[in-house]
């Protein structure tokens, strides 16, 4: 059986997606198994030994309708058996219309559904703690495996040598691996999932106030300036445990630095995610229009913690979609001040 997978989107995405393999994998051992996936997002399902082999959307193929149709070409090229399109976007569509699979599997869309054989409602209430982004992607599976596991965890695949390399970065930039170690998502992917930077100070102050604990930031090149806006607005103390300077990078540098930190605290996000699957504590700040019972993949009140405005002021929610949430997302994280977060957060902090 040869099957396709099509996950383009975020890194958090791909990382979430990529259980199908293992899923698949373990009910067929000998099942030939690709991932289309946007170039971008390799490094964190680099080295998964589920996936056989990937093909990359690019930057340019993104661009130009003469190597998109190349690329739809090469997958006719494939016969796959079986396509499963998580998203259903528009070029996915034409991905699986090329594909000729005889089975092709999708999340049910009004106007996309004719595209496959076999489509499926979002459920709306979580089963387990894994979240709903593990389990409706999980029912995909169902036209074509019969023991299709309740749950099962992204997993991130370093090496020894990427773990030992990162080891010996910190070590050499004076970080005591000894003493706890605190990886910051301060920006999330967007304005409209980035908890405000003049908020943000006060839960890292909060963080070495509790622990005294040393401090990283998780933010690329081109990001300095808003990492550095949020150090100048710490206090002293504070500053003096935070280390700018030490920094992933790339994906795969900031994935092996993680593994020897305590917990990643911050922004929801493809970062979380990632924590998550390097089995590193986590604790999240939801951004006010994203759905929590989505992504709050295996919370539960110890290692893995989440706030959400919707949890502390409820009525803001009332007969509102998340659609209108995120319209008014600054304005309502205007409202998600850091005193109420702090008291869960000082909580959760005591374990370190």
């Amino acid at each position: 059986m040869k099957i396709l997978i099509i996950q383009q989107k975020m890194i958090g995405d791909v990382l979430t997606t990529s259980i199908l393999f293992e899923a698949i994998k373990t009910e067929y051992p000998n099942a030939t198994l690709h991932y289309v996936i946007n170039s971008h997002t390799f490094p964190v399902v680099k080295n998964n030994p589920f996936i056989d082999k990937f093909l990359f959307v690019t930057p340019e193929i993104e661009k130009s309708k003469t190597k998109f149709i190349a690329f739809l070409k090469s997958i006719k090229d494939e016969n796959y058996d079986a396509v499963l399109d998580v998203y259903s976007k528009l070029s996915s569509n034409l991905m699986v219309k090329f594909s000729k699979a005889n089975i092709k599997i999708s999340k049910k869309k009004w106007y996309t559904s004719h595209f496959y054989t076999h489509t499926f409602k979002d459920a709306k209430v979580a089963k387990t703690n894994a979240g709903l982004a593990i389990e409706n992607r999980l029912q995909l599976l169902k036209p074509l495996c019969e023991n299709i596991p309740k749950t099962i965890k992204p997993k991130v695949y370093l090496t020894s040598d990427e773990i030992e390399n990162s080891k010996q970065y910190l070590q050499d930039a004076k970080i005591d691996l000894t003493k706890p170690l605190f990886m910051i998502s301060v920006l999330g992917s967007g304005v409209n999932k980035t908890y405000p930077l003049p908020y943000m100070d006060k839960i890292i102050d909060e963080i070495v106030n509790v622990t005294k604990g040393q401090i990283l930031f998780n933010y690329i090149p081109n990001q300095i300036k808003e990492a550095e806006t949020v150090y100048s607005l710490c206090n002293q103390e504070s500053q003096n445990h935070i280390r700018l300077d030490v920094f992933g990078k790339n994906l795969r540098d900031f994935l092996a630095i993680t593994h020897h930190c305590n917990a990643l605290i911050g922004n929801e996000g493809g970062a979380v995610n990632m924590a998550k699957a390097l089995d590193v504590p986590t604790f999240t700040i939801f951004s006010p229009w994203i759905l929590k019972e989505a992504w709050n993949m295996f919370e539960n009140g110890t290692t893995n913690v989440s706030v959400h405005l919707k949890d502390v002021k409820p009525e803001l929610y009332t007969g509102k979609s998340l659609k209108v949430a995120k319209q008014n997302s600054q304005a309502l994280y205007q409202i998600f001040t850091p005193d109420l977060i702090t008291n869960k957060l000082k909580s959760y902090l005591r374990q370190f």
